[in-house]
């Protein structure tokens, strides 16, 4: 089973880590009180994360040889409760060394809160010349480097049979309105919607639709409106945001679009997001949005993901005709920070933060990350290849997921059950004004 990069979050974990304001801070397991100082065990470091299964084996797999030459014992712990956790291990004293953190927006509260360590010279070094700007300031705040970027994943991929296309004459689209006449030109011509969509996801359902808001409101409006979204300086009830819920409600409000391969729009929160993937490997489905991931879905599927295979994708196109296609691009991924700073950890921050551990982890399969350091040869598919070309390029512009920035009250609360509650039929107005209700008042 694939562990999917957009961790569920506890909805409560905004209010746990506001609870801790006013307690002191503490060190990693067998640290003292203020953290800072060597545990018991000083070449062991304890590192806590949302990465599980096989990704977890994996993970292990990437450092295994570099702890041997160095010495060094990583023990790594995953939790679905992380989210929640970190913060309850923060104050009680029980923090790990390292934390690999999926939500920028946790590791600022954290910093914000004096738990966290300033990031070693070391990693500020390998933070200024592998990753861009954009990319180092998801591990900033207010100033201070914290942590460095791990893995990464390119959101905003249009799945699709390059043969079903050849054989009917469909072009890939190069802007949104010509996404939208193939979407009508294929139900047309098949009697059937193009698109299959899911939003199931535990008690993370509803995270597929923020990414098709996400995407538009970036095409759509620009840089300097999803930044200000994103600090709420726009909100959810701007006409601007209420723009890009009209342009995807064409796809996703539509039961002439959706849902290929399940039923009706009644269908999408209650599809897993990945079946999609069998929709589309059996040709039920025409389209889907999903991002650079899916590829393994894909072929778990039986399908073969290759410009000439069974399944490709591109990038959702630009607004404007003749616009920056690819260049601006939405995605996620995680930021590594420390509770400790004592010479083992870090070490292994430094190592994590370096295009050696990049190239190692890509080479087993399956992920990707935005080190400039990165060879895009050592990634395990045609897809994956092209979208760490898409992060490396100088003229991409990169945003991270807006909900993960976002507090855990809205991003992982309102604007999840917000997407629920659209698709199955209540009207955009109270839907904007019930997402917005979840942004805290101070």
């Amino acid at each position: 089973m694939k562990t999917i990069p957009r961790r569920a979050l506890a909805i409560g974990s905004l209010l746990a880590v506001g609870g801790l304001a006013l307690a002191g801070c503490s060190g990693g397991p067998g640290g003292t009180d203020g953290g800072g100082e060597s545990g018991s065990d000083s070449n062991v470091v304890t590192v806590y994360g949302t990465i599980a299964d096989t990704e977890a084996e994996l993970l292990e797999e990437s450092w295994a040889e570099w702890e041997e030459e160095n010495d060094i014992d990583i023990q790594y712990e995953s939790s679905k409760e992380f989210e929640a956790q970190i913060a309850v291990r923060a104050q009680g004293g029980t923090a790990p060394d390292l934390a690999i953190f999926p939500q920028p927006g946790l590791l600022k509260d954290m910093a914000d809160l004096g738990y966290l360590k300033e990031a070693p010279q070391e990693v500020a070094d390998n933070v200024s010349e592998n990753w861009s700007e954009d990319w180092a300031e998801y591990g900033t705040y207010d100033g201070t480097l914290y942590g460095a970027p791990l893995m990464a994943s390119v959101k905003g991929w249009i799945w699709y049979s390059p043969t079903f296309f050849a054989e009917n004459g469909y072009e890939v689209p190069t802007d949104w309105q010509g996404l939208m006449d193939l979407s009508a030109q294929i139900q047309s011509d098949t009697s059937a919607p193009p698109w299959c969509v899911g939003f199931g996801s535990d008690a993370a359902t509803g995270w597929p639709g923020t990414d098709w808001i996400e995407d538009v409101v970036l095409r759509q409006s620009g840089t300097e409106v999803y930044d200000q979204w994103v600090a709420n300086e726009i909100p959810f009830t701007d006409p601007q945001i209420a723009s890009a819920f009209e342009e995807v409600g064409k796809v996703l409000k539509d039961p002439n679009m959706v849902n290929a391969g399940f039923g009706g729009t009644d269908t999408i929160v209650t599809t897993p997001f990945g079946d999609a993937a069998n929709a589309l490997v059996s040709g039920e489905c025409a389209l889907h949005h999903q991002a650079s991931f899916f590829d393994g879905f894909i072929t778990d599927a039986g399908g073969t993901v290759a410009e000439d295979g069974d399944i490709w994708a591109f990038i959702t196109p630009a607004f404007e005709a003749g616009g920056d296609e690819g260049a601006v691009v939405t995605g996620g991924g995680e930021i590594v920070g420390a509770f400790s700073d004592d010479e083992a950890t870090q070490k292994v921050q430094a190592y994590l933060s370096s295009p050696e551990w990049a190239n190692s982890r890509v080479s087993l399969g399956g992920v990707i990350s935005a080190n400039k350091g990165l060879d895009p040869e050592n990634a395990s598919s045609e897809i994956l290849t092209e979208a760490i070309s898409i992060l490396q390029d100088e003229g991409t512009t990169f945003r991270f997921d807006a909900s993960d920035l976002m507090p855990s009250s809205v991003g992982a609360g309102t604007f999840w059950k917000g997407m629920n509650d659209w698709v199955n039929g209540t009207d955009t107005t109270t839907v904007l004004e019930q997402i917005e209700s979840g942004w805290p008042s101070s």
